[in-house]
């Protein structure tokens, strides 16, 4: 096919903070060498195949606005799929990030039979390969679309119905293989209706054992094809079903332990899906990278004023910036990345509005990430951090940790010296202010 993004001729320059260029970045130089890697290495951005290619901008009072040819129901599917590949692989081209990410329904049609969509899927990987040859782009992680069927309404694993839940494991086990088959650097299990809408009609418990089976299954089938990635459960609370089992990190955790799956599984953490569940993406960070399974980001955000998943394009580094600062405190990225989980909005109808968003929010987490990397090197809140907890590393508080003092150990000791420690500041204000001076001075 001819180019689908024409007003975009070749990829998108890097041209500094001071340029007026909307078609440039201003902030993310995918070469600059930032610590002991380069932007590109430390951000490992995706864009995703969904929202921008197989979404024609609907909602439920309103039809699609998108320009999007390729969706037209007219066409024979597998030559409509064919024609969405390329642009979407002209667009990750010329928009110059290393990674897409897709569900298997987004790449291949539904089919009259599951014979006939296995079939799909594997013909159009075989598309995907050549071009992600001729491209040099990869794939940072697949999934497997379990909510969009009717038949998935009540949930994929944890389904009333064993036969739902075997469609399901067939549909997850042809995803993972075409996820390897295309060197997927993890799999991500989101499970969109794995939850409930009334307690009137749901054994949770029962749910909650057929999921834990299922994950085993899915670990074991990733052994079995010799699938070296991660696999990455994606939180979200709520919406589309009331409560959602993969509440948030804390939640999934005990998930994981409880079914022994903490040494095989990861998270992969949406800023909207955190917001939606009452927490900070900070908090969301740092509790995965505390409890050792953070994996993977979907880059996004939701509107304040709004109670549902808005997906929009992150655009304030004054949010974004801690969160990347825990990030980096964890040690960054293993094989996750940044991955753009993010919808245009319905009246953003030109070709172009993909590249500005897109663009915007790779700035903005460009921007993020220098300056966290510059708190971090100067250890400035590390320091401050340190002094506050330092009597744990005295004798007294390291021999409460080692478990060697008791209640009455504790009580004997206050009641002898009559220990009454003063208060100490935490200085919640000096802090947030020290952040902003990092964002007003990084370049």
């Amino acid at each position: 096919m001819a180019d689908f993004f024409t007003a975009v001729p070749e990829p998108i320059p890097f041209e500094g903070p001071d340029s007026d260029n909307p078609l440039a970045f201003r902030w993310y130089d995918r070469d600059r060498v930032v610590g002991d890697k380069t932007l590109a290495e430390h951000l490992r951005l995706a864009v995703c195949y969904w929202h921008s290619f197989n979404w024609p901008g609907n909602d439920v009072f309103g039809d699609g606005t998108f320009d999007r040819p390729w969706l037209d129901p007219s066409l024979d599917p597998m030559a409509a799929a064919r024609t969405k590949m390329a642009a979407a692989f002209e667009f990750v081209e010329k928009l110059g990030v290393p990674f897409f990410s897709f569900h298997d329904h987004d790449m291949a049609p539904y089919g009259g039979s599951f014979a006939e969509e296995r079939a799909a899927l594997d013909a159009l990987t075989d598309e995907a390969l050549g071009h992600m040859e001729r491209t040099g782009i990869k794939l940072l992680w697949g999934t497997a679309r379990l909510f969009h069927h009717p038949r998935y309404m009540a949930g994929a694993a944890t389904n009333p119905d064993p036969e739902v839940f075997a469609r399901a494991a067939a549909q997850v086990a042809n995803c993972l293989d075409v996820t390897h088959k295309l060197g997927g650097a993890n799999y991500v299990m989101w499970g969109g209706r794995e939850g409930y809408e009334t307690l009137l009609n749901t054994d949770m418990s029962r749910e909650l054992d057929q999921l834990g089976r299922f994950i085993h299954m899915v670990v074991e089938h990733k052994h079995t094809i010799g699938f070296e990635g991660t696999l990455l459960i994606e939180p979200k609370p709520q919406e589309p079903t009331k409560h959602q089992y993969d509440y948030d990190s804390a939640t999934i955790y005990g998930f994981l332990e409880r079914h022994d799956l903490v040494d095989e599984v990861k998270v992969n953490i949406e800023v909207n899906h955190a917001t939606l569940s009452g927490h900070d993406f900070a908090h969301e960070i740092a509790t995965a990278v505390g409890l050792g399974i953070f994996g993977s980001v979907d880059a996004n955000r939701g509107d304040d004023r709004l109670g549902w998943d808005t997906d929009q394009f992150p655009n304030s580094v004054d949010s974004m910036a801690p969160a990347v600062y825990e990030i980096i405190r964890g040690g960054g990225f293993e094989t996750g990345g940044f991955m753009f989980d993010t919808k245009l909005r319905r009246m953003s109808i030109d070709r172009t509005d993909l590249f500005h968003g897109h663009i915007g929010g790779i700035d903005t987490l460009a921007r993020a990430f220098l300056v966290a990397h510059a708190m971090w090197e100067d250890r400035a809140l590390e320091s401050l951090r340190d002094d506050r907890y330092a009597g744990w590393s005295g004798a007294e508080g390291q021999a409460i940790m080692r478990g060697e003092r008791s209640l009455d150990d504790l009580r004997d000791r206050v009641t002898a010296e009559d220990l009454d420690p003063a208060p100490v500041s935490g200085a919640q204000e000096a802090l947030e202010t020290l952040v902003n001076r990092y964002i007003e001075r990084v370049r």
